[in-house]
């Protein structure tokens, strides 16, 4: 645990403590005051007022339109279905400013929408909602559908035969026993969409702001550090909340149901209305989730002078304005930098708080498991700024060093590498570690000899969660780049803060550039799953 411990305290409590510290402690005396008159302010208000009310629109709207697709996915069987799954996941992996800009090629200014029917959302808080749902589809699927597909349907078929009919069987025999796996899922949607930013940011505009994207207004541009400082506090305080709340429904999940192997529950459609779910469902994936990808994949190639390489041609040059000191291009190769980097970071990291987590050691390993997941309830703003004001000193002074960036993308990556890696660590038989250990095996052997093969296939498949995360990563990573060295999604952000029309157009190709590299490493993660094999993902 020293590591992690040590790993965690300077680049992540060190940075948010600092800013806390600055925006309330300015001249050394503590000013709690100012958290009520922060949030006694009327414009703070309404950020809190949208943020709260657009991740419940958010939420809401999300599972009504994805409970449909976990049931086809869960019930039914029919070709393509393991394509389809991998496509409707590709999405949660993609950077939140490519899902702000796919939806902006789809309904903003020239977009589809508007040169159909002249129709633009990105001024209305439709665009915003709409780009939620589309990034948190597959988590409902996941976590529903992953279920759903385990509960034996003989139950409600005996709840058939007993004279229910097929609409009180499901409510009350299959329902209540979705239920844990449904409060999962929409705590999951809205602490993503709580904590919204890349979305916001880029279809908001002037008229919306979240918590998160308030954060960011307060701290980069007017540095008001005290409001700042208040607003994290209250974002942390909310997402705790909500992170405690998950774990126990995840606990109940758990703990509350015996399940069956996913391929005896799933059967090809049966009936029209069957056969008019599945294509219903299929319609809404090919509308919400195929149809603003494809968008921003064909904006990419239509020029002033028809379809051609000429914005991907711009990417290789510099600007007049001056806004890039090198070549939007050289962002590729910025971003798969320090996506490795960030990726070793935090299989690190994550690997030895995973072997760490593996032992009983009662309240300590309890309270260390909850600090591993803090990254996600904290706003990446908040991380980078403090990075910008902490490490500035020796033995500490990185803020001209490139490490910098893969440091706080590994902040984020460490989590899913733990929440990868530690099912099947658990799942490894002591008495094997023991038997290793009585042949004479020293400790680091046992865990080569023994965990190690069979933790090889997860280790990769986290190694490549974090790499996708690190690859997508805006929120620290717009603070700490180096304007010499712009990573994908801050350069890409730029391009759409910028007018024009060779501005936009670059935006969509480097977007669909980012795309594709999210997308491949999605497709491999699919080839290294092991679900079919050990269950456990």
């Amino acid at each position: 645990m020293a590591l992690p411990v040590a790993f965690f305290g300077v680049f992540f409590a060190w940075p948010v403590a600092s800013i806390v510290e600055r925006g309330l402690r300015p001249d050394g005396t503590w000013r709690f005051g100012r958290i009520g008159e922060t949030l006694s302010r009327p414009d703070i208000l309404d950020v809190l007022g949208f943020t709260l009310w657009q991740a419940l629109a958010s939420t809401g709207l999300t599972l009504l339109v994805a409970l449909p697709g976990a049931y086809v996915f869960a019930r039914f069987d029919f070709p393509g279905k393991s394509v389809l799954r991998a496509v409707v996941t590709v999405p949660f992996v993609l950077p939140t400013v490519l899902v702000g800009t796919a939806f902006l090629a789809l309904v903003g200014r020239g977009g589809l929408t508007d040169e159909l029917w002249g129709l633009r959302l990105d001024t209305s808080v439709w665009a915003i909602l709409l780009a939620h749902v589309f990034f948190n589809y597959a988590v409902v699927v996941r976590t529903v559908g992953g279920l759903w597909s385990q509960l034996d349907p003989r139950q409600e078929e005996a709840a058939r035969v007993l004279g229910a009919s097929r609409w009180t069987a499901w409510r009350t025999v299959t329902l209540p026993a979705l239920v844990p796996a449904v409060s999962a899922a929409a705590l999951m949607v809205f602490l993503f969409t709580f904590t919204s930013f890349g979305v916001v940011q880029i279809l908001g505009g002037t008229t919306y702001s979240t918590l998160e994207a308030e954060i960011y207004r307060q701290t980069a541009r007017l540095l008001d550090l005290p409001t700042a400082a208040v607003l994290t506090l209250v974002q942390f305080a909310a997402v705790g909340a909500i992170l405690a709340v998950h774990a126990r429904t995840v606990r109940r999940r758990e703990t509350a149901l015996r399940l069956v192997p996913p391929e005896r529950t799933a059967r090809r459609p049966r009936g029209a209305g069957q056969w008019a779910l599945l294509g219903g469902v299929l319609l809404s994936v090919a509308l919400l989730i195929l149809l603003p990808l494809g968008v921003l994949v064909e904006r990419s190639f239509a020029g002033p002078h028809g379809y051609g390489l000429g914005y991907y041609r711009a990417l290789g040059s510099l600007d007049e304005s001056g806004t890039f000191l090198v070549p939007p291009l050289e962002a590729i190769g910025n971003s798969l930098r320090y996506a490795v980097a960030a990726t070793g970071i935090a299989v690190l990291i994550g690997g030895l708080a995973a072997a760490a987590l593996t032992r009983r050691a009662g309240r300590l390993v309890r309270g260390f498991d909850a600090l591993l997941m803090l990254p996600l309830g904290v706003s990446a703003v908040t991380v980078g700024f403090g990075f910008l004001i902490t490490l500035d000193e020796p033995p500490f002074d990185l803020r001209a060093s490139w490490i910098l960036v893969p440091l706080a993308q590994a902040l984020v990556g460490v989590p899913f590498v733990v929440r990868t890696m530690l099912p099947v660590l658990r799942a490894v038989d002591e008495r094997l570690r023991e038997a290793a250990a009585v042949l004479g095996a020293s400790p680091w052997r046992a865990w080569r000899e023994v965990d190690l093969p069979m933790v090889r296939r997860a280790l990769l498949i986290a190694a490549g969660f974090a790499f996708a995360v690190s690859l997508g990563e805006f929120g620290a990573t717009v603070f700490i780049a180096r304007p010499d060295s712009p990573t994908l999604p801050v350069a890409v952000a730029r391009l759409l803060g910028r007018p024009g029309e060779l501005n936009y157009g670059q935006a969509m190709a480097l977007s669909t550039i980012l795309m594709v590299v999210c997308a491949v490493s999605l497709l491999l993660l699919e080839r290294l799953r092991t679900d079919r094999t050990t269950g456990e993902f």
